[in-house]
């Protein structure tokens, strides 16, 4: 008798047997998120095809929920005491890291095609980094520190650097290709004002949302409520984010930095008590999913472009993180591995890929058209290799740094 598993058992069983792959793996000195993609990516698009593009399209708003609570997670450690002891190299590090991984992808990409407008594109995709492999690794390792530190305020503001730089030479790129086509071109001013209205719009939100919960979580009579009231915020953050198309990542980190700075240390503690039972289960859900989208058929597609795109981010992002930690005056360790923990690059940099190919598939132009066919598939290729390399880069980081106990 043949047996057709729901959605709901599949989920039950990618949850199960998530568990323990992520125990496997570790026991291999690998963070446990490596085990929770590989099992998503051998049950997913690219293997068994049980969860097929249909499945995950109805589960994606797990992925919104995981990646509002990682974004709250960020917020909630963003003390401004602790960003004033951390000094202005934090500022250096997120401005370089970002500028020098979009230089250098322009650059390599632009000797690799001679295409100036095609360089500009993926360098503007460059910046983005994936905040859910560095928070997973640093919580499941209990790594604390100044290096922990640094990596949740630079992951976290990241997000916002990355939409501005991705507006501006986005806006340059296609006012290149429209005069190079002969085409009118609309105003550049209008390209570079929208990612900025999106961030200030998603911190001014995420502030407002989290002055209310702030207020709501210490009226709570039992801090077995708080989870319920954390869950209807996020979801909350959420699906506002998405109604007015601004930053998911920034308005959910906004309330948990209003809670961080505003509310009493032990109200903090109980809400954070309260999540780290909760996150272990978000971390499986997510990565899993996040391995059952990977599609290894395009791998092959890297080519030329995507070698220099990988090679231009990781330089650019250790080289540029260096730079702006040592400009900054932080110490040795920080310059030395912060770098290493911020290479992991996911759903913005497809998200924003596929913008590109959207809008420049409706110019009618065959560069816009070569452009709009390749960046998608090339970007989610390249993100398959960070989604991998970059928690292992991140833990091995937090090693060197002596910030996970008894990581031998």
């Amino acid at each position: 008798m043949n047996f057709e598993f729901t959605l709901l058992a599949m989920v039950g069983v990618a949850v199960t047997l998530g568990l323990f792959a992520g125990r496997l793996v570790k026991k291999l000195g690998l963070p446990s998120i490596i085990g929770y993609m590989l099992l998503g990516t051998v049950m997913g698009v690219s293997m068994l095809k049980m969860f097929h593009h249909t499945h995950l399209q109805e589960l994606a708003f797990i992925t919104d929920i995981a990646l509002g609570f990682v974004a709250f997670s960020i917020g909630n450690e963003l003390k401004l005491t602790t960003l004033k002891s951390l000094g202005k190299s934090i500022g250096m590090i997120i401005v370089l890291e970002s500028f020098s991984a979009l230089i250098l992808v322009t650059t390599l990409v632009y000797l690799v095609t001679g295409d100036l407008v095609t360089a500009l594109i993926f360098g503007s995709l460059a910046p983005a980094t994936a905040p859910a492999g560095t928070v997973a690794v640093i919580r499941e390792y209990r790594a604390k520190g100044k290096l922990s530190s640094s990596l949740y305020a630079v992951a976290g503001f990241d997000d916002g650097v990355a939409i501005l730089l991705f507006g501006f030479t986005a806006a340059v790129a296609k006012q290149i290709l429209l005069s190079n086509a002969g085409i009118s071109q609309g105003s550049l001013a209008a390209g570079l004002i929208k990612p900025a209205v999106e961030i200030v719009l998603s911190l001014v939100l995420g502030g407002a949302l989290g002055f209310l919960y702030s207020y709501l979580v210490r009226k709570l009579e039992s801090r077995n409520n708080i989870p319920a009231l954390t869950f209807g915020f996020i979801l909350m953050g959420a699906g506002l984010a998405s109604m007015f198309h601004l930053s998911l990542i920034l308005v959910n980190m906004g309330i948990g930095f209003v809670l961080a700075n505003t509310a009493k240390k032990s109200t903090i503690m109980n809400v954070n008590e309260q999540l780290r039972s909760l996150m272990p289960l978000l971390f499986i859900l997510f990565f899993f999913l996040a391995g059952a989208h990977l599609n290894l058929a395009t791998l092959p597609s890297l080519g030329l472009i995507g070698i220099a795109y990988i090679i231009g981010r990781t330089t650019g992002k250790i080289g540029g993180a260096w730079l702006g930690a040592y400009i900054g005056g932080a110490n040795k360790t920080i310059r030395n591995n912060l770098g290493l923990g911020l290479l992991s690059q996911a759903g913005v940099a497809i998200g924003l890929s596929l913008l590109v190919s959207q809008e420049f598939a409706s110019i009618d132009s065959p560069q816009a058209q070569l452009i709009a066919a390749s960046v998608v598939t090339t970007i989610t290729a390249t993100c398959i290799i960070f989604e991998i390399i970059g928690p292992i880069t991140a833990r091995i980081a937090l090693k060197n740094a002596g910030e996970i106990p008894d990581a031998d």
